[in-house]
């Protein structure tokens, strides 16, 4: 029988990506159709049905919402299959709802996973400002510089001169004065309309072009991507940046300081840290998910902060024998 320091100890994220890939086959069914709350819908059972495999005693964090307005994957919802290590959990169904709906490229199906008391938890903040970028410049940016200052010094520390960093940027009205100083810089602005999750794993992978992602973006996104950068050398500074005074007031009185700059080491402080994700539209980081006759195709990843290492994991699904196994439609 495992013990507990072997449960403790195994690399949980291959076990994710399984529910990573429940729920992007689920979701796949709905792209380019126009409805993301029935692509979201069938991610979010799919994943709840696949995580009760799992050998852990899990607590979602961060998920779809309070209890009462989310029936499923909600925050505080215990999941896993109730024995094995106690972890807490962050997930998105679908990272990028919109891209699903509309047709659009680098949706993802996402989790993180940490050792319990590991995980920061935002509370009611549901943006923050974010800086992004890989190990060969992690240790050169401020996220209270000028922006100016930090691409030079990205630029440096990559050793290419500034009009060829790549920058992902999301394409929102609260970014025109961004974009503006940077296109002045002369640096190669990348639009995306969603996808912060997807857009800071492209700056933080060093096979990629792209250099860094800068921009306010979602704060519980950030908690996902601090647990896929973990281990991994790359850098994500945030700052929490409220939309509304009513989302300030609320951050205040969970208790949670709205100044401070959190790294992340400061949001997963705990190296047993794991991390899923499963492509479900074509993107950049990982292929979305492909029909062959029978076969449904997946391509994943999975990260573990401990040692550091990512899998990239390529599946073929056979959908006639899942359809007698399981109630969700592959």
């Amino acid at each position: 029988m495992a013990t507990r320091q072997h449960l403790t100890d195994k690399n949980l994220a291959l076990d994710l990506v399984r529910v990573t890939e429940a729920g992007a086959l689920a979701a796949a069914h709905y792209f380019g159709r126009g409805d993301k709350e029935e692509a979201d819908g069938a991610a979010v059972a799919a994943m709840r049905i696949a995580f009760q495999s799992v050998h852990i005693r899990g607590k979602v964090i961060i998920g779809e919402g309070e209890k009462d307005n989310a029936p499923m994957l909600y925050n505080g919802e215990p999941v896993g299959y109730g024995d094995g290590p106690e972890v807490e959990i962050a997930v998105d169904p679908i990272e990028a709802t919109n891209a699903i709906a509309y047709g659009r490229p680098n949706a993802i199906s996402v989790i993180g996973a940490v050792e319990k008391g590991g995980m920061f938890n935002p509370g009611h903040s549901f943006y923050c400002k974010k800086l992004v970028v890989g190990k060969d410049a992690a240790d050169v940016i401020d996220l209270e510089a000028p922006t100016r200052d930090n691409m030079i010094k990205i630029a440096k520390a990559k050793g290419k001169p500034v009009g060829e960093l790549n920058v992902f940027v999301l394409d929102k009205p609260r970014h025109i004065g961004l974009i503006q100083e940077l296109r002045l810089l002369g640096v190669r602005v990348h639009l995306h309309s969603d996808g912060d999750v997807a857009g800071a794993l492209m700056a933080a992978d060093p096979r990629h072009s792209m250099d860094v992602l800068i921009g306010i973006g979602g704060t519980p996104e950030a908690v996902i991507t601090a647990c896929a950068l973990k281990g991994s050398g790359a850098q994500m500074l945030t700052k929490m940046e409220p939309m509304s005074v009513a989302e300030q007031k609320a951050i205040e009185a969970d208790g949670i300081d709205i100044s401070a700059i959190r790294g992340v080491d400061d949001i997963i402080t705990t190296d047993k840290c794991y991390f899923a994700a499963t492509g479900i539209s074509e993107g950049e980081v990982l292929h979305g998910v492909e029909y062959k006759g029978e076969y449904a195709v997946t391509s994943s990843m999975a990260t573990r902060g401990r040692t550091g290492t990512i899998r990239y994991i390529q599946a073929w699904h056979n959908r006639k024998k899942l359809a007698t196994m399981s109630s969700v439609r592959y």
